[in-house]
């Protein structure tokens, strides 16, 4: 059940500090979406400790710690941020294997976000966290991923312009009940050209994520051609509203 009346459950700037400083995207979820499960603050603070002190580099809590961003970390970061590098990760890849009910979708109109899925490779930018307290800055990052459960963080490899380095990634988990699996390219189209919940449409987020790529001088072909069918698709809903596809309708 969602409740998309609701005045009082709105983000009407999206994700912003702001909103992350006063856990805000659990209240609206709460009040929005109450029958999504969602994980406690401490449990977050749990999880993120534990992520620290399993760092593969064996450093000390208070080492600069690097991020791996793929999507819309990549334009909307809301946490301090010392220096960005190109990066590679090898043996992970970005693709659409969430269909989500609430964010950028709902009951009604589902939609997709990205996640990083075993095999090849993404080229993305590896966010340094900065700040007089990075731990805050990190458990700020744990509530905007992880308060649904639909990513694991893991410890990476990152290979930059200026040398390997440790790095905290968001893979997906294929446990979760918005795991998707493989979409074709077809229904990928259609749910991001009809996904819309309280966080704006699919289609933004895709534009997004694309533009900081292409700023980045980083061209991924495949979302490339994803965002102008997906334009096409629109475009020819906008001549004609009263036609229906099937991602409207909830599966």
């Amino acid at each position: 059940m969602s409740r998309e009346g609701d005045a009082s459950a709105r983000l009407p700037n999206g994700i912003t500090r702001e909103v992350l400083e006063a856990d805000g995207i659990r209240d609206v979820m709460q009040a929005r979406h109450p029958d999504v499960p969602l994980l406690s603050d401490g449990y977050l603070r749990e999880s993120l400790w534990a992520t620290l002190q399993a760092r593969p580099d064996h450093g000390a809590t208070d080492d600069p710690v690097w991020l791996l961003a793929y999507g819309s970390l990549l334009w909307n970061p809301c946490v301090a941020v010392a220096e960005r590098r190109l990066a590679r990760l090898r043996g992970y890849h970005r693709d659409f294997r969430l269909r989500l009910t609430y964010g950028r979708g709902s009951p009604e109109r589902p939609g997709l976000m990205l996640g990083l899925t075993p095999g090849g490779s993404c080229r993305g930018v590896g966010l340094r966290i900065a700040g007089e307290d990075p731990v805050h800055e990190l458990h700020l990052v744990w509530r905007r991923e992880l308060l649904t459960g639909v990513y694991r963080p893991r410890w990476v490899q990152l290979e930059t312009e200026a040398g390997r380095v440790s790095a905290i990634a968001f893979v997906v988990d294929p446990r979760h009940r918005c795991y998707c699996g493989r979409i074709d390219d077809d229904g990928i189209v259609e749910l991001l050209s009809s996904g819309h919940g309280l966080l704006g449409t699919c289609a933004e987020y895709l534009d997004n994520t694309v533009d900081a790529l292409d700023a980045r001088g980083i061209h991924d072909r495949r979302l490339h051609r994803l965002r102008h069918q997906v334009r096409q698709r629109r475009k020819r809903h906008l001549q004609h509203p009263d036609e229906q596809t099937a991602a409207c309708e909830p599966h």
